[in-house]
This record gives C-alpha cells, structure tokens and sequence, in this order.
C-alpha cells in the first residue's frame, strides 16, 4: 500500500480509478485542477463521490487554467454537464485549502515516501515543482495518465497526435516530463488496451459506478458502437499494485507545445548524434507500451468486488 496524493480533474474514469485507489492505496489528500471540469466542479464532484464511497481524504483546490495557453473551454459532451454523468445530487460547495501547498507540504514532510497519481492536466505537479523545486529529489514517483505515442496504432483522442490530459497543458507536461522526478507514464498505448464492457460494470455491483458511467457508456456505444470505456486512470493504480503486468522502456520524454502536434507525447528513439538534440539533460522515464490487459481487469474487478 502505498502514500498517495490523488491529484484529478474528476470524470467518470476518474472516478473509477479514485474508486480503485481507496479500495487499495493510502490516500493522503485529494488534489483537483480544472480538465473534464473546472476546477470548482473538481473540488465539488471529489466531495460528493468521496462521499458515495465513504472515502475520508482531505481535498484540495488546484490550478483553474493551463500554465501559458488560454483557458479552455470544457467538453461535457463525453462525462455529463457536472462530469460525472449528471448522475448524482451534489449539495457541496467547491470550498478547499490549497492544493499547491499540500503537496509542497506533504512531500517535505514524508521524503521519499509520497507517490504523486496524476490523472488529470499536470498542472498542479508543474506548480509544485516551480514554486518549491527542492520537493524533487524528495517525491518519491510520479504516476501518470496521459500521453499517446502510437504503439499499435493507438495515437492520440483530443488530435490524431495528442492525448486529452497532455493537450489541456502541453507546457506543464513538458516540464514535469522533462525534469528530474521520477515519472512512470500510462499512455493511451496501454489504456486503449483494458476495456471493460458496460455488462462487466453493472456485475461490480458498485451501484454508483454504475449510475455515473450511463451517459459514458451511451456516448461509446453511438460514436464507437461498442457499450464499453477503457480503463484509463484506472491503470495508474494497477501500476502501483501490480507493475508486473506492464512492459515498459526507459527514455526521455518531451511534449510539443504548440504548432498542429500541440501536446504531442515524443520519446527519444536513437542515440545517434545530431545537431539539436531536444532531450538532451532530460531524465529517463518510464514508460508503459504493452499490458497483460486480462490480468489488469481481474485484479480491477477483484478490488472493487470486496
């Protein structure tokens, strides 16, 4: 089990996964950033689903808008109007300390103890990291969902190149990705790969599960005629309790930050020379590009089945 901040733009997928860690992960506090959501309906939907699962973490309100790109506007056309399926009454307010703070806080306080989830834009890691970059050294990993990088076939879901969470701050993910922190990467190359069935979902018997993945599930089976998601953030946590399923590699990463490949993922494929060389003093990271996907769903449904 391991010490964990959340750190989330709360979906339904989200959700899941938030789900997922509270059944197997020590959960220090809950850190929410604008992305499916802004970021007042993150603090609020963490609020009310920490409730349905009687989850008892402090949550925290982080960045509202990317690094240096406009603010965007926020698709609810996927996860409902509120982001977690226009399912659930929702009586919190979106009131809560802040998130930057907690994690600067926490990491000095535990060194080498404090595993960063990051499921969502990397916004607040970026912040964290610029306003104290003396926590480096001292988080112990940083877990993300995000990125694309073609294996298989899988590219991106916002642009033929970009993954949602990467693309809402392309410059926040490059600065994480390229710095010192030790970052374990779940790209759409393996997440495309873990599909769980809405028939699948209604046997967790997790009644509220159920009810915010409706819509989800609806929009999946008219757009891509299969009642399904993938398991996306859910694979942050299947990484943590079972990184033997995954295949990884070791390489810098960096994120293109503008241009028509806007929040391009881009991993270093030669060592051969070159005259500009945009991954050199980048640390290696790790990243995930093949799972045993049926051994990641049974050890999901065997932790949400308890």
């Amino acid at each position: 089990m391991r010490k964990i901040i959340f750190d989330t733009d709360i979906g339904v997928d989200d959700a899941f996964a938030l789900a997922y860690a509270a059944q197997t992960q020590h959960i220090l506090g809950i850190t929410t950033v604008f992305g499916n959501v802004p970021v007042s309906q993150a603090v609020k939907n963490a609020k009310v689903f920490s409730r349905e699962i009687a989850l008892n973490a402090p949550i925290f309100r982080g960045c509202s808008r990317p690094l240096a790109l406009p603010a965007l506007v926020n698709s609810t056309t996927v996860h409902g109007r509120d982001g977690l399926g226009d399912a659930l009454e929702n009586p919190y307010d979106d009131k809560a300390d802040n998130a930057i703070s907690f994690i600067i806080d926490t990491v000095k306080a535990q060194p080498g103890e404090v595993t960063l989830v990051a499921i969502g834009p990397l916004t607040n890691i970026a912040c964290a990291i610029n306003q104290a970059p003396e926590i480096i050294p001292l988080v112990k990993d940083v877990v993300i969902m995000g990125g694309a990088f073609g294996t298989r076939g899988h590219a991106g879901n916002v642009s033929p190149h970009s993954e949602f969470n990467i693309w809402k701050d392309p410059h926040a993910a490059d600065q994480v990705l390229s710095s010192a922190l030790p970052v374990v990467m779940l790209p759409l190359d393996v997440t495309h790969e873990v599909l769980i069935s809405g028939d699948e979902i209604r046997y967790l018997n997790f009644p509220v599960l159920t009810q915010i993945s409706s819509g989800y599930l609806q929009y999946s089976l008219t757009h891509e005629r299969f009642e399904g998601m993938a398991l996306h953030d859910s694979l942050t946590i299947s990484w943590l309790t079972h990184p033997e399923y995954f295949t990884t590699v070791k390489s810098p990463i960096r994120v293109v930050t503008d241009g028509i490949t806007r929040g391009q993922t881009l991993r270093q494929l030669t060592q051969l020379a070159s005259r500009f060389n945009p991954f050199e003093h980048c640390s290696k990271q790790t990243l995930c590009l093949d799972v045993n996907a049926s051994k990641v769903k049974a050890a999901f449904f065997h932790s949400l089945q308890k």
